[in-house]
């Protein structure tokens, strides 16, 4: 499990060290704001013609909404790892491999993105625009390739860990495997929307089931000992 340091320090009399999941007391705001970037990035995408890339890269709408869905992605990155602190004591291997899977996915296809957000537009409004026309190296194919199989392959390993883990309930956790099939293709939308609902679901039931357990005093599931400060 991923932790922060101490919090308490273990020279203080009487005091134990405390220590909590990196990023676990932020991951449903985090999965929120993760999940809605993704949706509104992808929303503004839908009606251009994704496949004409010189036509859209010189768009200024479509280049907002490019920003707006690579900010999702960086946002992504930080609400996996505090999700994950949930459930790593009850997902075991399988969890820290379908968690260290995603997150590989999200850095790879996010740095694609990062490509198609800041590069793209200026070589479309380049000398050179037909570049952004021709195909594309042996490397660049297999890069691409490579991106979109472990970003799907990620996300659906971290949904069928948390399905073992039973620490989310198990319609989130099919949510977020049926939206990691889909991910193959996120960077056309709207194949990118249903992680971005999955994402702002568990995030909402996150912070809901944290109100519960701190108006009830009791845990609940492990919200309650894996967020006390």
């Amino acid at each position: 499990m991923i932790r922060t340091g101490s919090t308490v320090s273990k020279s203080a009399p009487g005091l134990e060290p405390v220590s909590a999941p990196l990023f676990a007391r932020s991951a449903g705001p985090l999965a929120i704001a993760a999940g809605t970037l993704l949706v509104v990035g992808q929303a503004i995408w839908w009606p251009f013609d994704q496949q004409g890339n010189v036509a859209t890269s010189r768009n200024d709408l479509f280049n907002v909404g490019s920003v707006v869905y690579f900010a999702g992605f960086c946002v992504l990155m930080f609400a996996l790892i505090g999700v994950h602190g949930y459930q790593a004591s009850r997902a075991g291997r399988l969890g820290m491999f379908g968690f260290s899977a995603a997150l590989l996915g999200t850095m790879l296809l996010g740095g694609d993105l990062w490509f198609e957000s800041v590069a793209v537009p200026w070589l479309a409004r380049s000398p050179l625009p037909e570049v952004l026309s021709s195909d594309p190296s042996m490397l660049l194919a297999l890069g691409a390739l490579a991106s979109y199989f472990l970003f799907a392959f990620g996300w659906v390993s971290f949904g069928v860990a948390s399905l073992r883990a039973r620490v989310f309930p198990v319609w989130i956790s099919l949510f977020i495997v049926g939206a990691g099939i889909f991910g193959y293709q996120a960077l056309l939308a709207p194949w990118g929307i249903p992680l971005g609902v999955a994402i702002v679901t568990l995030g909402g039931w996150m912070l809901h089931g944290r109100a519960a357990a701190l108006s009830s005093g009791a845990p609940h599931q492990l919200l309650a000992r894996q967020l006390r400060s």
